[in-house]
């Protein structure tokens, strides 16, 4: 198939499931966001900037960093230099095997200054959002039940609206940065959606998965099986000894907005198979 079909394939497989309507989100895109947005990595040497980490129940969700880690790994194998962005205590449980810049700025004025700075610091080449919280239109932030978690958000809309590079959105629900780029077909969810925007967004039933997606992509360009040494369980089991917790259930478990580990497991199969890497070993 041409590199336009690979990605559609690629974005119909990835909202298969619907569980948060994103097959609406995906009508409101235009097809080929995968391919668009894996050429704004393709090549990349420099700095990728990958923002995460979305708060619940006093510590964060596996949805987001499991992603952001395979992305950091596709990413460095490749050539780039990736560092994640993310708040305490996520940014305690990556530190040691990641490089890890920390945010904490608590409110937009600070987040603004927090940004410039380390954006001049970086000059990242692009920045990568995956399961970011949004700010919505009330200045506040809201998680899938509509409760305000403002105050324990770590801001990362700065970086994705100052930046001078491309930016690129991962989300699953509507309340995630990057939504902003389709107000209008989330309107009638029953969320608080995020107004903040892209260069590119991605939708996906877990935002983990999008991460896949487009290392699926980088791969096939690459013509390296990046997505077989990835392993879900793996990065799960890393994060669930540093306190992260399911954002469906709000427990300790080896689990991704409910759904087992094996459905992770399952997507990553499918996505090298449609990108022709369907043999040879797959970690689980």
């Amino acid at each position: 198939m041409n590199e336009l079909a690979l990605s559609t394939a690629i974005e119909a497989a990835l909202v298969a499931r619907n569980p948060r309507h994103m097959q609406v989100a995906r009508a409101a895109l235009l097809p080929g966001y995968f391919q668009r947005a894996a050429s704004l990595l393709r090549e990349l040497r420099g700095t990728v900037i990958i923002g995460t980490g979305f708060p619940v129940a006093g510590t964060f969700e596996t949805d987001g960093p499991v992603g952001a880690m395979a992305l950091y790994q596709a990413l460095a194998t490749l050539g780039a230099r990736p560092v994640i962005a993310c708040g305490a205590p996520l940014s305690h449980a990556l530190m040691q095997e990641y490089d890890v810049l920390e945010l904490r700025a608590g409110c937009p004025a600070s987040a603004q200054v927090e940004a410039r700075r380390h954006l001049q610091a970086l000059r990242p080449q692009a920045i990568i959002a995956i399961e970011s919280p949004g700010l919505t239109a009330d200045g506040r932030y809201y998680n899938m039940r509509g409760d305000d978690i403002t105050a324990h958000c770590h801001l990362f809309d700065p970086f994705v609206t100052l930046a001078d590079c491309p930016t690129i959105a991962i989300g699953d629900g509507g309340n995630e940065i990057g939504m902003g780029n389709i107000a209008g077909a989330l309107a009638g969810l029953d969320i608080r959606a995020a107004v903040t925007g892209c260069d590119e967004l991605l939708v996906a039933d877990v935002s983990n998965w999008g991460a896949y997606g487009l290392i699926a992509f980088l791969a096939y360009w690459a013509g390296r099986d990046l997505l077989a040494n990835i392993s879900p369980l793996a990065l799960l089991q890393h994060l669930s000894t540093h306190g992260s917790v399911d954002g469906v259930t709000r427990e300790n478990t080896l689990t991704e907005d409910g759904l087992p580990v094996e459905a992770g497991i399952g997507v990553i199969a499918q996505l090298r198979e449609l990108t022709n890497f369907s043999t040879g070993k797959l970690f689980h």
